[in-house]
């Protein structure tokens, strides 16, 4: 009878394949695509902006003293209004964003997805500010500058800030308020993509399909 050596048994080893290039891009590209969809959503509603303190727009700060003074005489409410239509604009603008994101998702190289997945906790989002900062201010700032000037707001603020830039010694300030609340609505959408990205990273019960879960767990380990 032939005598068996402990060498017979072979255990079968079980490994997890190493992920391909294929599979790192298909993983960031979908969860690019989760992520701004997100921050889009919750932006691109009423009170989107204004009902949140950390993106809210107010008063632009170099003519405060404006604000200061309406507020003085009692005229809150003009005021008040002009916050919340510059808000209402950032709100509807934001929606233009999608198929801007969605381009530059497309177009995203091997080289760039390798940089994203092993960047730091916002690679994402700097990649998305490199590639969609000019598309997206070409775009919302015709959306932006359509809402204030249904309520006459850019009018008042072109007025306001040409009357004060005409003092003497005066420290010239931006006469187009269409151009600050666009930059302030890049702002809030960056602010709100770059916390769908950490959630992503580091929440697992974010990552909501497969190759969501094998691209972003290979970090975990």
């Amino acid at each position: 009878m032939q005598s068996l050596n402990i060498s017979d048994f072979k255990v079968p080893v079980t490994t997890t394949p190493a992920l391909t290039n294929a599979e790192v891009v298909q993983g960031l590209k979908e969860a690019l695509t989760v992520g701004t969809s997100n921050a889009v959503k919750v932006l691109n509603v009423q009170n989107g902006f204004f009902g949140d303190p950390l993106i809210k727009i107010l008063f632009p700060p170099e003519v405060k003293f404006v604000e200061d003074k309406l507020r003085q005489f009692g005229m809150n409410k003009i005021v008040d209004d002009f916050i919340l239509q510059m808000n209402r604009g950032a709100e509807n603008a934001v929606a233009k964003a999608s198929p801007i994101f969605v381009n530059a998702v497309k177009s995203m190289s091997i080289s760039d997805a390798m940089g994203i997945l092993k960047g730091d906790q916002n690679a994402a989002t700097m990649y998305f500010k490199k590639t969609t900062s000019t598309a997206l201010f070409n775009t919302f700032k015709p959306e932006v500058k359509s809402v204030l000037d249904q309520m006459k707001v850019t009018q008042y603020w072109t007025d306001v800030t040409t009357a004060y830039n005409k003092l003497p010694m005066a420290q010239k300030v931006e006469t187009d308020l269409a151009k600050y609340v666009t930059e302030k609505t890049m702002d809030g959408l960056f602010l709100k993509l770059a916390a769908e990205e950490k959630k992503i990273r580091e929440n697992p019960a974010a990552r909501v399909s497969d190759i969501l879960k094998k691209v972003f767990g290979s970090l975990d380990k």
